[in-house]
């Protein structure tokens, strides 16, 4: 297959201390939570084996996405099969992956588009639906899907390669987003799907019985909200003092507790002797959320802190695969961890990549560039290319100007300061404007050599398009789902195969850090 992924590991080789994660964890797993699991093919052992409390796992976990959202999704999944598959080897028991689904997220405008490169090799934005700014912020398992999916997939029927895989892609696609599914399932199930072979379980926090088991979690963190502010407050200035990141927000009294209220998902924060809302300003008081945590325990949610601490609480997980924004944030849950006495999980940096397909890779052995050079400034690397073009003569001569403006005007300087010093100023802006003509020269000169160079111009393009889409990593913007079309399961087979080498350079010792 006429297809390559270029590894981009945020950590490599990945590493975490096994022997003291796994002598840690209790392997045993609440059996009323096997409703909140999705799994397909492989995955469903897997589910067994968890169930009956003879394996632990490798997690990792992401807000959903349209149609399995960026790239980096799949790659999140993906390290935590690697991962699983490795550490299994190295302990000799079983370690099965599981993907959290973050479906209480609520921010529906990062959830509701996904970019395609279409045949025509342009980049697309297909957009589910925009909601009014002052609609309730639902979480994603409350979020239909609705009959919007129809104008997704039309533009996905017509901006796709007409394949030999393309049926059954759409099929599986359909199977999971259709009017009545709510986006955070059909998230879970797509994803389910695509990657059970590979064994990965899918959990779905929002299930009843999932909501049900955390409640008890979330509410000794209202009971403990104003000392356990009080410490993440000291964590965040030690990580700073330190050197270290602490990119979430603390303080303002805000707990780590989300409610479903008036406005849609909202922060709890502390007021007086009970809570409100940070938005809606609707008041609880401790025993009326006792009653939502036990009677409405759907309406609770942790926030991004606490979230990894009451996955540590229900799932028996030796380490969380995440991205570089969450492995810089994880830090600052340890007074979670330590408030409500759970083992936090180690924590692995993913594995990562950039597809480069055969057209994409003549492009840059053409001009002898790599996929990060097409990051530039506009133009820059056009400049540059071009400039190998100038005709001999002209390049001489622009060198010869150079040197010899450079070596006259010195001399220049150098004589009339013995005439009178404030001559030098003069000289020396004079000198530069001579250089910064001369630029401008060259600077129009490669500009008429673009215009007769557009084939240039247009395969930087092409290539930029499909691996710096909008001036982002790829795996940030791009859709797998295209990929999927023309080259069916091999394209995520060579994916894993590529993760799979990532993974079994894992590290079992101490971390350093």
């Amino acid at each position: 297959m006429n297809l390559q992924f270029l590894s981009t590991a945020v950590a490599d080789p990945p590493r975490f201390d096994l022997d003291a994660m796994v002598a840690q964890r209790s392997a045993a797993l609440d059996p009323s939570l096997k409703g909140a699991f999705v799994a397909y093919d492989r995955a469903a052992a897997n589910l067994d084996r968890l169930l009956t409390g003879q394996a632990l796992c490798i997690t990792t976990g992401q807000q959903p996405g349209l149609l399995t959202g960026p790239l980096y999704t799949v790659y999140k999944a993906l390290s935590a099969v690697s991962l699983a598959h490795a550490a299994e080897e190295h302990i000799g028991r079983p370690v099965v992956p599981v993907f959290w689904v973050a479906g209480d997220d609520h921010d529906f405008a990062e959830v509701n588009h996904l970019h395609i490169v279409t045949v025509g090799n342009s980049l697309e934005r297909i957009t589910l639906r925009e909601l009014e700014p002052a609609a309730p912020q639902r979480p994603m398992y409350r979020e239909p899907v609705g009959d919007d999916i129809d104008h997704v997939l039309d533009i996905l029927g017509r901006e796709t390669p007409d394949t030999e895989y393309r049926p059954d892609i759409l099929d599986w696609i359909q199977r999971h987003y259709h009017a009545s599914a709510d986006v955070a399932s059909a998230f879970a199930g797509s994803l389910a799907e695509l990657l059970g072979r590979f064994g990965l379980i899918v959990f779905q926090p929002t299930h009843q019985a999932a909501k049900q088991a955390s409640s008890t979690w979330l509410f000794r963190a209202l009971q403990d909200a104003v000392d356990l502010n009080r410490a993440l407050e000291t964590r965040a200035r030690d990580l700073k003092q330190a050197g270290y990141p602490a990119p979430i927000a603390i303080g303002e009294e805000a707990t780590t507790v989300m409610i479903e209220a008036e406005l849609g998902r909202d922060r709890l924060v502390i007021d007086g002797n009970g809570f409100k809302t940070r938005r809606s300003g609707e008041r609880w008081t401790m025993e009326q959320l006792r009653e939502i945590s036990q009677e409405e325990p759907q309406r609770l949610s942790a926030n991004v802190l606490l979230r990894p601490v009451v996955e540590a609480a229900l799932l028996p997980t030796l380490a969380y695969v995440g991205g570089p924004s969450e492995i810089a944030y994880l830090p600052q849950a340890e007074p979670l961890y330590n408030a409500l006495g759970i083992k936090p999980q180690a924590t692995v940096a993913r594995w990562g990549a950039r597809v480069v397909e055969g057209r994409i890779a003549k492009v840059l052995d053409k001009y002898d560039i790599t996929p990060s050079e097409l990051g530039e400034p506009e133009g820059q690397l056009e400049s540059r290319l071009v400039r190998d073009q100038i005709p001999d003569d002209a390049s001489r001569a622009l060198g010869h100007l150079r040197k010899t403006l450079d070596e006259d005007y010195e001399l220049l300087e150098r004589a009339v300061a013995d005439v009178d010093s404030t001559l030098q100023k003069p000289v020396q802006a004079a000198h530069h404007n001579a250089l910064r003509s001369l630029a401008d020269v060259e600077k129009r000169l490669i500009s008429q050599l673009k215009k007769r160079n557009d084939t240039v111009v247009q395969q930087l393009e092409k290539a930029r398009i499909n691996l710096m889409p909008l001036g982002k990593a790829q795996e940030r913007v791009l859709n797998a789902v295209p990929y999927l079309i023309r080259y069916g399961q091999a394209f995520i087979d060579l994916a894993y195969g590529s993760c799979a080498e990532w993974a079994g350079r894992l590290e079992t010792g101490k971390s350093q850090t």
